[in-house]
């Protein structure tokens, strides 16, 4: 029998979700990594993507589409991410419009020049890639369901 961890995952408007899990998966900036009950203590940054994680005693994995955040793990697992949806609350047509979006904006100023346009050129990228997590959540995700 697994033994099972508490895992939290926290927005700025709200908990989003809180249980027992088995396993989570996340999105790190060095790719995607997985923690148990009984992992070493980490701290680590998230990059957009999806989190998965299988609820104690399931077979199944749920998921969900999260922006950039951290995630700490110690006795529990506590994830902080700036945004979060489970896929069947992500509206596909407008993701694709503030995607589309974006990339016009890009296209209009990636040859700007200046401190605060380089900034701004990171944050598009950064939109680009929260609505393309999105959208692709919204299809399935990305992993192979047990």
């Amino acid at each position: 029998m697994t033994k099972s961890v508490k895992l939290e995952i926290i927005t700025p408007e709200c908990l989003f979700f809180r249980g027992e899990v088995d396993l989570v998966i996340v999105r790190t900036l060095s790719g995607d990594e997985g923690f148990m009950a009984g992992h070493t203590w980490a701290c680590k940054l998230l990059d957009v993507g999806e989190i998965w994680f299988q609820e104690a005693g399931s077979k199944d994995y749920k998921f969900l589409a999260a922006a950039r955040g951290f995630i700490e793990v110690r006795d529990s697992i506590v994830i902080f991410v700036d945004a979060a949806e489970w896929p069947g609350d992500i509206d596909v047509e407008r993701a694709n419009n503030e995607k589309e979006r974006a990339e016009l904006w890009l296209q209009q100023h990636q040859s700007d020049s200046g401190d605060e346009n380089e900034e701004r050129i990171f944050l598009a990228r950064v939109s680009i890639k929260k609505q393309m997590s999105r959208m692709k959540a919204a299809k399935g995700g990305t992993r192979i369901r047990r």
